[in-house]
């Protein structure tokens, strides 16, 4: 009953920490919230993930985050509420799945420990309150995770399925990013479930069918869907989901190839600063997830060496494989990546980091009588106290006295914890909750900065309001060229360079625009040719130059299209902004 009521608690705090002003954010990244709103309208557009209503090309991204917030969007009427609401939910629903799964084998403050450090992660606290695929991405993956707790307690092969069909829906919301944990769940189910060996690969070869269907009826479909009937699948280069996957989205984030280079440079902190193994500890990615970071890799270096000699089926060492090989693997992966990388990303690290720290806050607490386990306990609040001093450090301007309170507060703890001062009659209890807040004292204070604090752009960032830290929001129209869009009947009302730019009039305006070129400006969408046939039906009114990626000296079509309309249209100044009328 005392669970119960602790978990309502903590599901009630986060759903406010997640829920609350939401609104602020407005439309958040205006890339997604303009598919989202062509999805409410259109249903081929919801079903790729269109930008506009007209499906002139997809997002870059598979479209299941999509999917959502447009379904939303049509039962509820689209808006900004419409579109976050149900982000903030799937945080919810995370810490819940969280607390289920690591109370499973570890018990109920295992879970609540773990399920509060979820919640109150920085980056957890942007992404779930933002219209990012990440959110899905990370409910989808913990449900795998759950799953796999499910399958291994008794060989269940059902189980088993069921995660490798989250991991494939996981595809589709962003694609080769949902196949990092593999590796891990792979292993402990190897490791650790009660069959014999064959028969543990076979059922790993049945969830890796379940994996394929799952993942690929998607491509399949939107590859075999003729190709004038949909929308042009932004980011390829051949406009195929197959070539989304494997480059841009693939092997180009990897090595920075295939259009997806950008990342890895020094100082750029919104394309996650210089690559190498301290990346998730410098200033791109350290306050965004880093916070409990060390304690997590102390815990699960010490539990991998107390569960050694323990039988193969030891469920706390298969819940360390689990957790510890989805956050080892994932962030190698975040930190050696030499393609686009954003700070963001970092929230799949989260629900790994608050499992680990759940499960070795409450076994080495379990066995604080013995020395060696209460030594590494120590090392672990004493690192996340120091650590926690070095990343507030970073914000001189915000709450200075906050770090050192964590500071002073977690060292005292670990000397406590070290010393073996809980053995001190009623000492344990006050021991407990002082490590406790001196754990998440520092990440929970940023996070409720971070909530505090609006966000706009296509890369958000945590903590408070920071010009430097913040992604670029799109160029403002005024509302005389938003009435005027407004006025139109045609298909579109008009076309811009660039997705940024089309997705701030389209949901200005609340009529369909085309986005030239896609997000990029690579993708040949419209091609000259199409443009000018579009044109000469009459079923685009304005063409408003935007100076976006996909504009004048844009690899794709933008710049053939922009020469084209100036030298053959009349301009026009609507709010100080120039737009040229392309119908007679």
């Amino acid at each position: 009953m005392r669970y119960r009521v602790l978990l309502w608690t903590l599901l009630a705090g986060t759903a406010v920490l997640y829920l609350w002003d939401l609104g602020d954010s407005g439309w958040a990244n205006d890339f997604y919230a303009a598919a989202a709103q062509a999805g409410s309208q259109d249903w081929t557009a919801w079903f790729f993930g269109s930008l506009d209503p007209g499906n002139t090309v997809s997002v870059d991204k598979p479209p299941a985050a999509l999917w959502v917030m447009g379904l939303s969007g049509r039962l509820f009427g689209f808006s900004s509420w419409s579109m976050l609401v149900p982000q903030a939910l799937m945080g919810v629903a995370s810490v819940a799945l969280t607390c289920a799964a690591v109370r499973r084998w570890s018990g109920p403050a295992a879970g609540l420990i773990a399920g509060a450090v979820l919640a109150l992660t920085p980056v957890a606290a942007v992404v779930f309150r933002y219209n990012n695929p990440d959110a899905l991405l990370v409910l989808l993956l913990v449900a795998a995770a759950y799953c796999v707790v499910r399958a291994l307690e008794r060989g269940h092969l059902g189980w088993l399925l069921l995660a490798g069909t989250a991991i494939g829906f996981g595809f589709l919301t962003k694609m080769m990013q949902a196949f990092l944990v593999l590796p891990a769940f792979a292993l402990v189910y190897l490791v650790a479930a009660p069959h014999g060996i064959w028969r543990r690969l076979a059922h790993l070869a049945a969830a890796g069918a379940a994996v394929v269907v799952s993942a690929g009826w998607f491509v399949v479909v939107a590859d075999l869907w003729p190709a004038g009937n949909r929308p042009y699948i932004g980011g390829s280069a051949d406009n195929t989901v197959l070539d989304l996957a494997l480059g841009y989205n693939g092997l180009g984030r990897i090595f920075g190839r295939g259009g997806g280079g950008g990342g890895g440079a020094p100082g750029n902190l919104a394309f996650g600063g210089e690559t190498g193994l301290g990346r998730m500890f410098g200033d791109a990615f350290g306050g965004e997830i880093s916070w409990l970071l060390p304690a997590a890799l102390i815990v699960l270096a010490g539990g991998l060496w107390f569960t050694r000699r323990a039988p193969r089926t030891d469920r706390t060492r298969a819940a360390l494989l689990l957790w510890g090989g989805w956050l080892v693997v994932t962030g190698l992966v975040f930190s050696l990546m030499r393609g686009i990388t954003h700070p963001y990303y970092a929230v799949a690290l989260a629900p790994a980091i608050g499992a680990l720290t759940g499960i070795g806050a409450t076994e080495l607490w379990r066995g604080r009588d013995h020395r060696p386990a209460r030594l590494v306990l120590a090392l672990a609040i004493g690192a996340t106290a120091m650590w926690g001093y070095v990343l507030l450090d970073r914000y001189p301007g915000w709450q200075p006295w906050v770090r050192w309170t964590v500071l002073v507060a977690g060292l005292a703890v670990g000397t406590a914890v070290a010393v073996g001062a809980h053995q001190f009659r009623r000492a344990g209890i006050v021991v407990a909750a002082a490590a406790l807040l001196a754990g998440s004292g520092a990440t929970g204070g940023f996070a409720a900065a971070t909530a505090a604090t609006s966000h706009d752009g296509t890369i958000p960032m945590s903590g408070p309001r920071l010009p430097e830290r913040q992604g670029a929001g799109p160029r403002q129209a005024g509302p005389e060229l938003i009435d005027a869009l407004r006025a139109t009947t045609e298909d579109w009302a008009a076309a811009t360079d660039g997705a940024q730019s089309a997705g701030g009039l389209q949901l200005s305006s609340g009529r369909p625009v085309m986005p030239i070129g896609g997000f990029s400006g690579r993708d040949p969408a419209p091609t000259l040719e199409q443009f000018q046939q579009y044109v000469a039906q009459g079923r685009i009114h304005y063409f408003v130059p935007g100076g976006g990626p996909g504009g004048r000296g844009g690899p794709g079509g933008g710049s053939r299209i922009t020469d084209w309309v100036t030298a053959n249209f009349p301009a026009e100044t609507i709010g100080g902004r120039t737009v040229y009328v392309l119908v007679r």
